[in-house]
C-alpha cells in the first residue's frame, strides 16, 4: 500500500491534506487518505469525459482484456488487499478474503459481458423495413459506495461501466478508502488508459454536487442510506442523470414449521451477523411460525452467546468483529434501550465486550411493540427482533409493511409454500433456504425505497448504455 490514494487522468497523486483511516478494533491509525475538493472533483471528471470518445470506440476484446488482467492482478495480491480491508474496516480476515474474491468475480464476469451482443433484430410488419436496436457507453459515470463492503461494491460498479464502454469518476467512504484504492490501482496496472477511471476522495456532498454538475456525467451509481440516495436522486434530477440505486434494506427472515430448524438458526446466524450485521441485505426482522417460535427463539439466542468477539485481524479469527466507530454503536443500542423501555425482552445473555474498539455484543429480541425502531428500521449492527406469526396471509401482511424492498429470506419445506411467499414478498431478491443469495451473475437490487435498477448479470451492464433505436428502408 502506498500513501497515494488520488488518481486522476492517469497520475496519483500525493496530496499534502490527508486523513487518517482507524481500525475501528483497536482505534490505531492504519493509514491515510488524500482529501482533495470540488476543483479536484472538476479535475477528474474532465480526464474522464476527455477518455470517453476513445475508451467508448474500443474494441470490446481490448476493454475485456484490461478485466480479466485486473483480475488476475486483484488475485495474486489477494492476502494483501484483504488485510487492509480487514484492519481499516473492521471485518474479520476470512469476510475479507471473501470480499476481494468476490471482486474478482465481477471483473471477470463482466469482462466476459463486455463481448456479448447487446442490440437485438426486431421482427418488421413490413417486408419493405427493418428494425433493429444497438447499445452505446452512456457516458462519464460517477460511482459512490459505503464503507461496509467498499472493494466488492465499487467492482460491482467499476467493472460493468468499464466493460461497456464508459469513463468513471470513482468516490469511496473516508472510513474505508485503501482496500478499494488498491481495486483501482489493479485496474490502472492493468492498462486503462489515462482518464478512464479517476479514484477521488473529499467531503461528500461538496463532491458529488460538483460531479453531478459536471456536463459530461450521465449516470450515477449509489450504495448507501436511503436518505442519501433521496439527496443524490434530487441533485441528479437537475441535469436528469441517470440514477442506480442500490438503498437500504429491513429485509424479513422467514421460518415456517415445516423447515429444517437446525438449517434455518445456522443460516439465521450468517444472515444476521455477517460483517457484524452492517450489511444492507442483512436479515432484519424474524418471522418465525407459532408452533416453532419458541424452540427457534431459544436455539438462536445461545448461537449468539457462543459467538466469540474481537479483532476481526486476531488469530484464532473471531466470530464477530468490530462495527465501523462508535457512533454506530451508540445508534443501534439506542434502538435496543427503546425497545426494551417499551416492554420488549431480551433473549440473548449480557456480557463484556472487548474495552477497546467499537464493539457491540450480538442480541435478540422478542415482545418488541410494532412502534419500537427495533420492529420497523433498518438495524444496521448485530442485533435482532423475532415475531411470531399464524399464518401466511398474517405473515405477508407483517413483512411487506415497510417502506424498504431490498432482500427477503424464506426458509420452508413445501415447495408450493416457497414459490407463492417469493412471488408475494416485495422484495428485489428472495433467498429461499438460502442465507447468501448475492451472486455476480444474478440481478441486485430492491424495490420501493430500497433503490432503482439493477446490478449484476447483464441488466447489469444494461444500465451503462444507451438504447438506440434504428428503423431502415434497405
Amino acid at each position: 500500500m502506498t500513501e497515494e490514494t488520488t488518481l486522476i487522468n492517469g497520475q496519483w497523486r500525493r496530496l499534502a491534506n490527508r486523513r487518517p483511516v482507524r481500525n475501528p478494533a483497536t482505534g490505531n491509525t492504519v493509514g491515510t487518505v488524500c482529501w482533495g475538493d470540488a476543483a479536484l472533483a472538476a479535475e477528474a471528471a474532465d480526464a474522464a469525459a476527455a477518455a470517453f470518445g476513445t475508451w467508448s470506440k474500443t474494441p470490446p476484446r481490448e476493454r475485456a482484456d484490461i478485466l480479466f488482467r485486473a483480475a488476475d492482478l486483484l488475485l495474486q495480491r489477494r492476502e494483501a488487499i484483504a488485510a487492509i480491508l480487514a484492519a481499516e474496516a473492521g471485518k474479520r480476515l476470512p469476510e475479507a478474503l471473501g470480499e476481494i474474491s468476490f471482486s474478482i468475480e465481477y471483473l471477470r464476469w463482466f469482462a466476459e459481458e463486455a463481448r456479448r451482443p447487446l442490440g437485438t433484430v426486431i421482427p418488421s410488419e413490413d417486408p419493405a423495413r427493418r428494425h433493429l436496436t444497438t447499445r452505446s457507453a452512456a457516458g462519464v459515470v460517477l460511482t459512490l459506495t459505503s464503507w461496509n463492503f467498499p472493494c466488492s461494491l465499487q467492482a460491482r460498479k467499476l467493472a460493468p461501466a468499464l466493460a461497456a464502454g464508459c469513463t468513471v469518476v470513482a468516490r469511496v467512504s473516508e472510513r474505508a478508502p485503501l482496500a478499494a484504492a488498491e481495486l483501482v490501482r489493479a485496474l490502472d496496472d492493468a492498462g486503462l488508459p489515462p482518464g478512464v477511471l479517476n479514484l477521488v476522495h473529499g467531503p461528500a456532498r461538496e463532491i458529488t454536487e460538483t460531479l453531478l454538475a459536471h456536463p459530461a456525467v450521465r449516470v450515477v451509481t449509489f450504495t448507501g442510506s436511503t436518505g442519501v440516495g433521496r439527496q443524490i436522486m434530487a441533485t441528479a434530477a437537475q441535469r436528469v442523470v441517470r440514477p442506480l440505486l442500490e438503498l437500504g434494506g429491513d429485509a424479513p427472515f422467514i421460518v415456517f414449521d415445516d423447515a429444517d430448524l437446525e438449517a434455518a438458526v445456522d443460516a439465521a446466524v450468517l444472515a444476521k451477523t455477517r460483517n457484524t450485521g452492517q450489511s444492507c441485505v442483512a436479515a432484519n426482522r424474524f418471522f418465525v411460525q407459532e408452533g416453532i417460535f419458541e424452540d427457534f427463539v431459544t436455539r438462536l439466542a445461545a448461537r449468539l452467546d457462543a459467538l466469540s468477539i474481537g479483532d476481526g485481524s486476531a488469530e484464532p479469527v473471531p466470530d464477530l468483529g468490530p462495527m465501523i466507530d462508535q457512533d454506530s454503536v451508540a445508534g443501534v443500542q439506542r434502538m435496543v434501550d427503546q425497545a426494551l423501555g417499551l416492554g420488549a425482552k431480551e433473549r440473548t445473555s449480557w456480557r463484556d465486550v472487548p474495552a477497546q474498539g467499537s464493539f457491540l455484543r450480538p442480541m435478540l429480541l422478542t415482545d418488541v411493540p410494532e412502534e419500537a425502531a427495533l420492529a420497523r428500521e433498518e438495524v444496521f449492527g448485530p442485533v435482532a427482533a423475532a415475531f411470531p406469526f399464524k399464518d401466511e396471509a398474517e405473515l405477508l401482511s407483517r413483512a411487506n409493511n415497510t417502506e424498504m424492498g431490498l432482500a427477503a429470506y424464506v426458509f420452508a419445506k413445501d415447495a408450493g409454500r416457497c414459490w407463492r411467499i417469493a412471488e408475494a414478498l416485495e422484495a428485489g431478491i428472495v433467498g429461499i433456504n438460502d442465507p447468501l443469495p448475492s451472486v455476480a451473475f444474478a440481478p441486485m437490487g430492491g424495490v420501493k425505497q430500497s433503490g432503482l435498477g439493477r446490478e449484476g448479470a447483464s441488466l447489469g451492464m444494461e444500465e451503462f448504455t444507451e438504447p438506440k433505436y434504428l428503423a431502415w428502408r434497405p
